[in-house]
C-alpha cells in the first residue's frame, strides 16, 4: 500500500461512516478504517507482548507497505482521532488507547528512555546512547519516574540470586545514594556493570549474585551511576 492508497482508504471510510454504513464490530472504533484498526491492534499487541512500541518502519514492514509514509499516515490518523498517544521527539513511545476506556480512570503510563545494555556478568565498556523507550505503569511498579530515571537492558546472568535475568530491563535512578544491598549500575575502573553494592571495612565493592562470578574490588575508581528501582521483564 502506498501513500495515495492510505489517503483514499481513509476518505472512503469517512464517507461510509457519514452515510451510516461500515459498522465496526468493535464498539467505539466505527470511525476507524479497516487498515487503521489493524494498525491500532498491531501497536497494542506489540505494546502488551514486548513492552516496547513499534517504530513507523516496523509497522510498514509488518503490513508490507511500500513506504513508511503510508504507515505514518495511519498513525497520524489514529493519533488525531484519539486512539494513539506518543511523546514528541522520542522513538518507540506510541501508546494504543482503548476506546472503551476513554472515560475511565486510566493508569499513569510513562515512557522511560533505554540507554543501551549493561553487563550482568563481567564488566564491559558501554556507550550510553538512547535506544528507544520502555512503557511502565507507575502504579504497578510503585515508583514515580523523573528526569533522572533511565532504563538499561540486562545482558548476562551474574545477578540470578536477585531474580534479575538476561534480557530484563532494569529501571535506574541516577543521583540516589546507594545503600548496602542495593543493586546498582556502576562504573568500575572504566567499565560498567550491574551488581549489588556492598561495604567491607568501610570500603565499597560490587558483589555478583551468582557463585560463578567474582566480587569486584575497585583498583582505581568506583562510580555509582544509579540505583535500580524497578525491573521489567518481557512476556515470553
Amino acid at each position: 500500500m502506498d501513500t495515495g492508497q492510505a489517503l483514499a482508504e481513509e476518505k472512503s471510510e469517512i464517507l461510509l461512516t457519514e452515510s451510516g454504513r461500515g459498522v465496526d464490530i468493535c464498539p467505539g472504533m466505527n470511525e476507524l478504517s479497516r487498515q487503521q484498526r489493524a494498525v491500532w491492534r498491531f501497536i497494542q499487541q506489540q505494546q502488551d507482548a514486548e513492552r516496547l512500541s513499534p517504530t513507523i518502519r516496523e509497522i510498514a514492514a509488518h503490513f508490507g507497505f511500500s513506504s513508511p509514509n503510508a504507515a505514518l499516515l495511519h498513525v497520524e490518523a489514529l493519533r488525531r482521532k484519539g486512539f494513539l498517544k506518543s511523546t514528541p521527539g522520542r522513538a518507540r513511545t506510541l501508546r494504543a488507547i482503548d476506546p472503551a476506556e476513554k472515560n475511565r480512570v486510566r493508569p499513569q503510563v510513562v515512557s522511560i528512555p533505554i540507554f543501551g545494555t549493561i553487563p550482568a556478568g563481567y564488566p564491559a565498556t558501554n556507550r550510553q546512547d538512547e535506544d528507544g523507550c520502555v512503557l511502565i505503569d507507575v502504579d504497578t511498579i510503585g515508583i514515580q519516574p523523573n528526569a533522572r530515571t533511565f532504563a538499561l537492558k540486562v545482558r548476562g546472568d551474574s545477578m540470578l540470586g536477585k531474580g534479575i535475568l538476561d534480557g530484563d530491563i532494569a529501571i535506574i535512578e541516577h543521583g540516589v545514594q546507594p545503600r548496602v544491598g542495593d543493586v546498582v549500575a556502576a562504573l568500575i575502573d572504566g567499565q560498567v556493570t550491574l551488581k549489588t553494592f556492598v561495604m567491607q571495612r568501610s570500603k565499597p565493592y560490587l558483589q555478583a549474585e551468582n557463585p560463578r562470578y567474582p566480587s569486584l574490588i575497585p583498583q582505581e575508581e568506583l562510580q555509582i551511576q544509579g540505583v535500580m528501582v524497578a525491573l521489567v521483564r518481557k512476556r515470553k
